[in-house]
């Protein structure tokens, strides 16, 4: 099978399971998410090793597990996250290291390596049940349409990015970081999410989820997340160079790892968060 054949085959399997958990929500998405997040951390760890690291992968896994079921539980009331709660997983993996690594077993590298896999992906990826449940919105149909703004104009960027790269060419953007990125494709990618978020405001989100942007705000949503998004893969790229791999796994035929489908997403969808809080507004043109 081509790799072509084989990226086709794994979307046509991966993305209708994806959208119908965006679109019910609840348990099946915390646990798609949850998935993600641990997966994703593995793939992290796997590749900290590769580069000289040592972290508690194990835990780190667990914890950027639970982070996106912790969300869940606290959209139920059933849970109330707090600052201290993280402080306590801090001081705990401290005093894991004492007895897990000892003088000689970096204990200081264990531990911010273990921590870095959780923030860089169990915390991102807990973001997508946050906007699907995201404030104003209400019933399946809006928190789905709210998510997929973000997911979709994510998308929107790299095919921009891909097809505008492969038609233009031109200067590399960061060659040290990905040779095959270009400024011309950087361009093409902000300009394809800015359309999307464009059309995707007036069309979809006012009429589905009764909320929208004012104008203009729908293009500056559509840049900022292409910017972001860029940045994302451009961080995942390094973080690959360092370990000295090509994809973080080879766990989707064709795509190479959780991480190379969702590195963008991991800037995405936190900072996306952000930004509707502050350009959204609800009941929007009436």
């Amino acid at each position: 099978m081509s790799e072509l054949a084989k990226r086709v085959a794994s979307a046509l399997v991966g993305a209708p399971i994806a959208i119908a958990c965006i679109w019910y929500g609840d348990a099946a998405l915390a646990t798609l998410l949850a998935i993600i997040a641990a997966t994703g951390a593995w793939e992290f760890y796997r590749m900290a090793r590769q580069a000289g690291g040592a972290p508690f992968a194990r835990t780190g896994i667990a914890l950027s597990a639970i982070i996106p079921l912790v969300v869940h539980a606290h959209v139920l009331r059933l849970a109330t996250p707090t600052p201290t709660a993280g402080v306590m997983v801090v001081l705990a993996l401290l005093a894991l290291s004492i007895w897990r690594r000892g003088v000689t077993g970096k204990p200081l590298l264990a531990v911010a390596t273990t921590l870095m896999g959780v923030l860089y992906v169990g915390v991102p990826v807990a973001y997508g049940y946050a906007l699907r449940y995201f404030d104003w919105t209400v019933g399946r149909a809006a928190g789905a349409a709210v998510l997929l703004l973000p997911v979709l104009c994510t998308w929107a960027s790299d095919i921009g990015a891909y097809v505008a790269g492969r038609t233009f060419k031109g200067p590399k953007l960061i060659p040290a970081v990905s040779p095959g990125k270009t400024i011309s494709g950087a361009v093409g990618g902000v300009i394809a999410s800015a359309a999307l978020a464009a059309a995707y405001a007036p069309y979809v989100l006012r009429p589905v989820a009764q909320l929208g942007f004012a104008p203009g705000r729908a293009l500056l949503f559509g840049v900022v997340i292409s910017v972001v998004a860029q940045l994302g893969d451009l961080v995942e790229s390094l973080l690959k160079r360092d370990a000295g791999v090509k994809d973080s796994s080879q766990l989707i035929p064709g795509h190479g790892g959780v991480l190379d489908r969702v590195d963008s997403l991991l800037f995405v969808l936190p900072v996306s968060y952000l930004l509707l809080r502050a350009l959204l507004l609800p009941a929007y043109g009436g």
